[in-house]
């Protein structure tokens, strides 16, 4: 008789890859000037990204014509590098928004602290997502590191501060 392998569920059984309703329109409500920077990255904060893996082409063999043979491939996360050199992760809030951008990337789904933990861990500066829209969001420096370390942001007077779990707050982020 052979072991059974469980594979565990990463949380996300159900999941048809559609955006969160809630989300959408904190980013959108962001975008039009009706809300902070801060109500939509803590809607964010909480959400399931899609963070895209896409094919890159590994090595390849030539015979002796020059013909090419034997090639191999990777799945690798997507990098964007901006205007000012520095990288940001895509991630994206569904599969509407994720196949705009590139109708051959596969979806991983991950909390939005795992795909900001990811960016750090890749060199990234940002985490970018819906690069291709409906509603372009940025999150980098402090609010990066906030959300990948998993605190919480939250309202003080005028302002708002990432919380860490033992109750602690970070410095006060104006906005």
């Amino acid at each position: 008789m052979s072991e059974r392998t469980t594979i565990p569920d990463p949380g996300f059984a159900g999941d048809d890859g559609s955006a969160d309703p809630l989300v959408s329109a904190a980013l959108a409500a962001w975008a039009r000037g009706e809300a902070r920077y801060a109500d939509a990255l803590a809607a964010l904060q909480s959400a399931r990204l899609l963070v895209p893996v896409v094919a890159v082409l590994g090595e390849v063999e030539y015979d002796a014509a020059g013909l090419a043979h034997d090639k191999t491939s990777d799945m690798a996360t997507v990098l964007l590098q901006g205007a000012d050199g520095r990288l940001a992760l895509l991630a994206f809030t569904g599969t509407a928004a994720l196949t705009a951008w590139n109708p051959e990337g596969r979806p991983v789904p991950v909390l939005a602290a795992v795909a900001a933990r990811a960016a750090l861990q890749d060199g990234a500066a940002a985490l970018l997502v819906d690069v291709a829209g409906p509603t372009r969001f940025v999150v980098e420096g402090e609010d990066l590191e906030g959300l990948a370390a998993g605190w919480a942001i939250a309202r003080v007077g005028a302002g708002t501060a990432w919380i860490r779990p033992d109750g602690e707050s970070s410095a006060t982020i104006k906005r």
